[in-house]
């Protein structure tokens, strides 16, 4: 496998020094400065690839190998008029990528919001901090702060009364901190920052957009790159929605192994391939991980190990855990991708899955730094330890 490791360029509070010392070979980053929709420049991937890999004669080598992500421009989501633009864009983004020798594109279509977090700072009884998702407090949120037109039509008699009496124990800051978690925006521009008024307008732009058409724009999106990344070699890997389910009134269509049939079914290309975020697919109780690994292991072009722990009266709420405590079981993970690393390498001799430890815990010296939520060296770099001590052991037996 290809270590990795999430750098969000300069100003990472990770540096490259710092990623060279864990052991890493691999670099997973963006061009977080260029507008969504809007072109990256073979001269801006070249200076971004020079600051990662210009050092590499003197120290241990780096290299940017997967991109993470080229976003998709909303009006494409939503089958807008205008949206040819983007997907042109995407495509020449993609081919400049290519050309700069990064061919493993990882991507989400998730409509207004990427990863959604309650809390980005959760503390955990070991005095650590992890990111935590709670259900309540989202319903709160959604119901009480946003004030959602017709929110209350997703939820049950007892749920709305349960986040009625979250809500009413929030204090003022309480609900600013818990909106600013949702709304503001996630590490390297990855998402915009709402106020509460644009965000109620972006998510009144999907009052009218379902599964079925919200995967009909994807499909026609991936219709047009797909043929072109198979002409680059290029390997795109669709990253699950996060958490896997409708939320906000906004269709999801990335959670389970039924939407990856359907996606694989339609659209059959090489190229066309996922992201196995471990701990997002493992927040759904009703995905099996390991069953997963095995069944799409010839689509599986990169993959985030982590775990989370669901609680147990409330399975929609989870926290980040410890990369191998959790509730999926991380070890037949890894060795399903073993095995299917066996089987391409058996066929081509280059099979090689890239792999980056995610979402690490706040702990040791960086308690008092100012870092990216979910993204701490320490946390990441113990957790990197963990996988890497579990694929020696395993490949030893292979």
């Amino acid at each position: 496998m290809r270590e990795a490791w999430r750098w969000f360029g300069p100003n990472d509070p990770v540096t490259i020094e710092d990623i060279r010392q864990t052991g890493a070979t691999d670099i997973v980053s963006a061009l977080h400065s260029v507008p969504t929709g809007e072109i990256w420049p073979l001269d801006k991937i070249s200076t971004h690839k020079k600051l990662i890999e210009q050092d590499n004669k003197p120290h241990s080598s780096l290299v940017w190998s997967v991109v993470e992500s080229i976003p998709v421009h909303e009006d494409i989501k939503m089958g807008r008029d205008n949206h040819q633009r983007y997907v042109d864009n995407w495509i020449t983004s993609m081919e400049n990528l290519a050309k700069c020798g990064i061919k493993t594109v990882c991507y989400n279509f998730m409509p207004v919001i990427d990863w959604t977090r309650t809390d980005l700072k959760y503390q955990l009884p070991n005095g650590g901090y992890a990111l935590r998702f709670d259900q309540q407090k989202f319903a709160a949120f959604d119901l009480f702060i946003l004030q959602r037109s017709n929110a209350e039509d997703d939820y049950s008699v007892k749920e709305l009364a349960d986040a009625k009496l979250t809500f009413e124990a929030m204090s003022d800051e309480d609900k600013t901190l818990l909106t600013q978690n949702i709304i503001a925006g996630l590490p390297g521009k990855m998402t915009d920052a709402y106020t509460i008024d644009n965000f109620r307008d972006m998510l009144a732009n999907y009052k009218d957009i379902n599964k079925d058409v919200l995967r009909k724009n994807l499909f026609s999106f991936l219709s047009q790159v797909l043929p072109i990344a198979e002409q680059f070699g290029v390997k795109l890997a669709i990253h699950p929605d996060d958490p896997p389910r409708d939320m906000l009134g906004l269709p999801r269509i990335i959670c389970t192994s039924e939407d990856l049939d359907i996606l694989f079914t339609s659209l059959p290309s090489p190229a066309n391939g996922i992201t196995l975020c471990v701990g997002t697919y493992g927040s759904r109780p009703d995905n099996d991980l390991p069953a997963m690994a095995k069944r799409y292991g010839s689509r599986i072009h990169f993959a985030h190990l982590r775990g989370v722990s669901r609680d147990e009266d409330e399975q929609r709420s989870f926290y980040e855990a410890e990369h191998l405590e959790s509730d999926v079981d991380m070890v037949s993970v890894i060795s399903a991708l073993l095995a299917e690393e066996k089987l391409r390498n058996g066929a081509e001799g280059n099979g090689e899955i890239f792999i980056r430890p995610d979402h690490g815990h706040q702990i040791l010296d960086d308690l008092n730094k100012q870092g990216n939520p979910g993204y701490s060296c320490i946390g990441r770099l113990k957790g990197l330890a963990e996988i890497r001590g579990v694929i020696k052991a395993l490949k030893a037996n292979l």
